[in-house]
């Protein structure tokens, strides 16, 4: 039985993955040491990262998660999960796995932010800057990539590929 990443080639290598991890790791940690951290990750891409991430931090951690769900061509977003921690005066980290466009992650800031959190970053494995449609940088970047489609490590395509340790590209 093929798998998808029978047709796509490979882009970065698990263990390149898990080296980004640990260095994003150790930079959250000099920033948040001593300090109470709550991770949340959007679903469904973001929760393989936040786990390897959480499992990486010597940090008191709460993880938590939403489901944001683009509608109308990504003219308006709909919550289909939110957190359920109260983030009022709590250091909070957004854990994307990928930033390309920005619009849900800009949705989502404005969103935690109504809340009054002590500070408020996003920290993302994967960067593509060559997508955005809005002013913003992710606070700890992985890994800055060019514009192409990854599938691997909880990204996917059409619900699959997400469990690959690798990260894959379609052929160009």
């Amino acid at each position: 039985m093929d798998q998808l990443k029978d047709k796509m080639t490979p882009y970065i290598t698990k263990e390149e993955v898990q080296e980004a991890v640990r260095r994003l790791a150790q930079e959250i940690e000099i920033d948040y040491h001593g300090k109470e951290l709550i991770l949340v990750a959007p679903l469904k891409g973001s929760f393989v990262f936040m786990s390897d991430l959480a499992r990486n931090l010597n940090l008191k951690v709460i993880m938590d998660y939403v489901y944001l769900k683009s509608i109308k061509s990504g003219q308006a977003i709909e919550i289909r999960k939110d957190i359920e921690t109260n983030i009022t005066d709590k250091h909070v980290l957004i854990v994307e796995e990928i930033i390309d466009a920005g619009k849900t992650l800009e949705f989502l800031l404005k969103r935690l932010s109504a809340n009054r959190p002590a500070s408020l970053r996003v920290a993302s494995l994967l960067d593509k800057p060559a997508r955005r449609e809005i002013s913003l940088k992710p606070d700890y970047v992985g890994l800055t990539i060019d514009d192409r489609y990854v599938v691997g490590y909880g990204m996917d395509s059409e619900e699959k590929g997400r469990n690959y340790s690798d990260i894959f590209t379609f052929s160009m």
